[in-house]
């Protein structure tokens, strides 16, 4: 498995992950808008020609957000969504980021599984934040160390 910046050419597969694995998915036109780049990236994880699974982030000043992170469902618990995180964390890190928040489905207990086992803490709830089913969004987040700082 190779974690690459994602380009128009991982899109279809993309927005595929994003609807079957989220009620309230993106539109294409907003995961399309972290494809031309700015303060966000976007991404994809791909294995023998096929995306198995995505992840976007942005930094602003020095704060880094997790915004979406999915995994195809034939291809879940083997590794591909940790190593997806370690990526954003490593890249969110030389962009210049400190710290790294994210909300989370309070019911999505594998992803918080995930989170914490790579340092993620809870720190703060909303209520109601997510739609289709309504539901609270937990939030987390993490100090990026110096290992994450490579070139900083």
């Amino acid at each position: 498995m190779e974690i690459v910046k994602a380009t128009y050419a991982h899109l279809d597969a993309i927005m595929d992950i994003e609807r079957a694995s989220f009620t309230d998915p993106w539109s294409r036109g907003g995961v399309e808008a972290y494809l031309q780049g700015g303060c966000g990236e976007i991404l994809a994880a791909v294995e023998d020609g096929t995306v198995a699974g995505f992840a976007i982030y942005l930094v602003a000043a020095d704060e880094g957000e997790l915004l979406s992170l999915a995994v195809r469902g034939d291809l879940r618990r083997r590794g591909t969504g940790g190593a997806l995180l370690r990526e954003v964390l490593r890249r969110a890190g030389e962009r210049g980021a400190e710290k790294i928040f994210l909300e989370v489905r309070k019911s999505n207990l594998a992803a918080r599984a995930l989170y914490k086992s790579a340092g993620f803490a809870v720190c703060g709830e909303r209520r109601g934040y997510y739609q289709d089913p309504t539901e609270d969004a937990i939030l987390m987040d993490r100090e990026l160390g110096a290992d994450e700082h490579i070139g900083h």
